[in-house]
């Protein structure tokens, strides 16, 4: 089982406790059918906009053990907020650069 880290949006901490993200992460459905059944064994927000630290919360998680990091669904979706983050595609470049080819990077989750 994949170890996965998933970075949140941190605008939306207060309406959403993440359980679908854990629960799709859990069955490997969504955007883990590429990796199948995860662990989730961090989740972070980006710190808050425009998304700056999600770079290094994103290290930060696999320093730890993550074998994957996924960006959860409010930040490219706009689950449950029904607004996407216009910095998504900028921190999941960022993420991609530092992170390189080794780690996969999600971009959403459910």
């Amino acid at each position: 089982m994949k170890k996965i880290g998933i970075i949140r949006c941190m605008q939306t901490e207060d309406i959403c406790p993440g359980t679908t993200d854990f629960s799709f992460a859990a069955q490997g459905k969504g955007a883990f059918e590429e990796l199948g059944p995860c662990e989730v064994i961090g989740f972070v927000s980006c710190g808050g906009c425009p998304g700056k630290r999600a770079v290094a919360r994103a290290k930060m998680l696999v320093d730890r053990g993550a074998e994957a990091v996924a960006l959860a669904s409010c930040i490219c979706k706009g689950h449950p907020i029904s607004f996407p983050c216009p910095h998504h595609e900028t921190m999941l470049a960022a993420i991609r650069k530092k992170l390189g080819d080794s780690v996969p990077v999600l971009d959403h989750t459910h």
